[in-house]
């Protein structure tokens, strides 16, 4: 006779479903994103066609393809289809919880989100199911010591906290690009208006700060592109030797630019003679563009220090501000992928959150890292190290091939 923990064990997952939301798959994609806009407890749908599932779309899914196409104007008007997942995980109605769960949490990285769609017997659309609501589900059914409900809760949390971090993270960016585009929709009426009545200083005015906020507009999308080139380890590294003191005092240069309108000084510490690495100049000069732009804008008085110290195997660049400083319990967060220590709503300064992700991610695909040391009221201290030459040849041509990415 089988214990009651062993009878748990078989519990299906059909009267689980959570949702039975769905979307036609000949909808076009302004249309389903419409639906989406108008429920913001919509977080998901299947993609049916003719009682069948052929795919799922997800809130967080549909906004990062339309950033990644410019938004409406080159894809709003194909069939939600074609950004939808092709293969999202689809089981049937039948299928055992534990059964479902494990195929739900072995998912590679990229396709790991909450919705599994679930088929009836002949394979028709039956509904949804939350993998976190499972995994409660599970921890309820089948936790027969203290030890399995941690196990379950932790899931639970993890996936919580991971849904909680996109939607901020959604919010953010939303926030980030609609500020520009209003800016350049409004400017653009007013300089249409200001040639037709025949005021071209107006005009030309106007257009400046149009080019401004386009360009702000281009580095929010900039950012969400390498985020994703980075996550999909598709980031490619284009090696040469160059002067990275060089490069220092030419960033150095680029953030007196920044700082000009603040009684903010800027020095370089550098070794006179060139300091040649072996390295990918671009994408080093814009981890440290990235650092200089932080700590311009988060210093209002004071000085910003460029540092650059070697060894015979590798060379790391300082960047030190005496701004406002980072609390010791947000340290942890700078570089989090879908975090944020400002909340989009309230906070005072401007940015996705993306950048310094962005800059350990480059510095450690280059073999190096990136880290911090900061003091509230005091200012903060941000380090690259990195290699002066490729480790080997093999591990070299491996980067360029966008495989070196270590997380």
């Amino acid at each position: 006779m089988r214990t009651a923990a062993e009878k748990d064990v078989d519990v299906s997952v059909g009267a689980l479903i959570v949702s039975d939301a769905r979307v036609s798959s000949h909808l076009s994609v302004r249309e389903v994103a419409e639906q989406f806009f108008a429920d913001a407890d919509l977080e998901a749908m299947a993609v049916v066609d003719a009682g069948r599932p052929v795919g799922l779309i997800t809130r967080t899914k549909l906004l990062f393809k339309l950033f990644r196409r410019f938004g409406f104007e080159l894809f709003g008007k194909h069939q939600i289809r074609n950004i939808a997942d092709a293969t999202p995980l689809i089981v049937g109605e039948g299928e055992r919880l534990d059964v479902v769960i494990d195929r739900a949490l072995e998912r590679d990285p990229q396709d790991i989100y909450d919705e599994i769609i679930v088929t009836g017997d002949g394979g028709g659309y039956r509904g949804l199911l939350s993998v976190k609501h499972l995994v409660i589900q599970q921890g309820n059914t089948l936790a027969q010591t203290m030890l399995q409900r941690e196990i379950a809760s932790e899931r639970a949390r993890e996936l919580e906290q991971a849904q909680a971090m996109r939607s901020q993270f959604m919010a953010h960016v939303t926030h980030e690009l609609r500020s520009p585009v209003n800016v350049i929709i409004g400017l653009s009426e007013l300089t249409r208006i200001a040639l037709e009545k025949g005021a071209p200083d107006q005009a030309r005015d106007r257009l400046a700060s149009i080019i401004s906020n386009a360009t702000d507009l281009r580095t929010i999308v900039t950012n969400v592109l390498d985020l994703s080139k980075l996550e999909a380890n598709k980031m490619t590294v284009a090696r040469r030797s160059f002067d990275l003191a060089e490069t220092v005092r030419d960033v150095a240069e680029a953030t007196r630019v920044l700082v000009r309108a603040k009684t903010v000084s800027v020095n370089v510490a550098a070794p006179s003679e060139p300091v040649v690495i072996e390295s990918d100049p671009v994408k080093i000069r814009q981890i440290l563009l990235n650092l200089a732009s932080n700590a311009a804008k988060f210093t209002e008085a004071g000085s910003i220090h460029f540092a650059v110290i070697t060894t015979r195997s590798s060379a790391s660049i300082s960047v030190s501000d005496s701004g406002i400083g980072i609390r010791k319990e947000h340290l942890d967060k700078l570089f989090l992928a879908f975090s944020q220590i400002e909340d989009a709503k309230t906070k005072r300064h401007e940015g996705t959150g993306l950048g310094l992700l962005i800059a350990r991610s480059m510095a450690r695909l280059l073999g190096g890292d990136l880290d911090v040391a900061s003091t509230i009221g005091k200012g903060s201290t941000f380090t690259i190290t990195l290699p002066r030459a490729a480790e080997q040849e093999g591990a070299n041509e491996k980067s360029e091939e966008g495989h070196d990415h270590r997380r």
